[in-house]
């Protein structure tokens, strides 16, 4: 892979976010072909998308490594140090020994073995594939519940219809009312009754009105209209006795 230096290096000096920073110990070039040994280099790193860099302190301005992270595997190894908590970066290049870096504490080495693992595009790759996987499963789903919900509203409607003409007159009586008096007065007793559970408007006051009798509406009005014409009378009384209430202390 040939990668020109200079866009490197700008990229690893820029403000762009990095995905982990910190320092960590190192043992060896990456990818070469020589054993760890020793105490390793301590070193700076920042990871950046797929490329990790290395320098030589945090205010290094110049990269001393870079490692791509495609093709390879990061997994928990064992420092030639003790008390060194150490993790490799494999590649599947044969030959090629794992670059072994290795942190100050567990905390430290698992956020950068999760850092690293989730570095390369082929990762992302899987990442992406899943979420639009998820996101064609979300869509089938609600598509079956909007469905489902106008076959629902649908089958209600007619039932509903059904009712309404079972319960209608037929050639202008009604089979199920006596055609008395009496009964024409059950009839429009009934109907009001209905009109009034029906109507959300008719409650409180209208309601002990319709029990006893005494309401305006008549079959064949509005229940709202009726009651709001109704009830707006004593208002107008009210507005009345005020007007020459006034009209009367301006005189004084």
């Amino acid at each position: 892979m040939k990668l020109n230096e200079r866009s490197v290096v700008h990229y690893a000096l820029s403000d762009s976010p990095a995905d982990q920073t910190g320092f960590l110990r190192v043992w060896g070039a990456p990818g070469t072909l020589s054993m760890p040994s020793g105490a390793g280099r301590r070193c700076w790193f920042v990871l950046k998308g797929n490329l990790l860099f290395s320098f030589e302190s945090r205010e290094g301005r110049a990269p001393l490594s870079l490692v791509v992270l495609e093709g390879c595997t990061v997994e928990l190894a064992e420092a030639p140090v003790p008390e060194e908590f150490a993790f490799a970066i494999r590649f599947d290049a044969p030959g090629v020994r794992p670059y072994l870096l290795a942190a100050e504490g567990p905390v430290v080495q698992e956020a950068w073995v999760k850092a690293l693992s989730r570095a390369s595009f082929g990762y992302m790759r899987l990442v992406v594939r899943e979420l639009e996987g998820q996101l064609l499963e979300a869509r089938q789903s609600l598509a079956s519940h909007r469905r489902s919900s106008r076959k629902g509203g649908a089958s209600c409607c007619k039932v509903h219809t059904a009712d309404h003409h079972s319960t209608g007159l037929e050639n202008g009586y009604s089979p199920s009312m006596d055609s008395s008096p009496g009964g024409l007065a059950e009839e429009g007793s009934s109907r009001l009754s209905g009109w009034a559970l029906s109507e959300g408007e008719c409650q409180g006051p209208a309601s002990v009105l319709l029990g006893k009798g005494q309401s305006p509406v008549s079959p064949e009005s509005s229940c709202f209209s009726t009651l709001h014409k109704w009830y707006g009378q004593e208002i107008e009384e009210l507005r009345q006795r005020w007007q020459q209430k006034a009209l009367g202390e301006a005189r004084v």
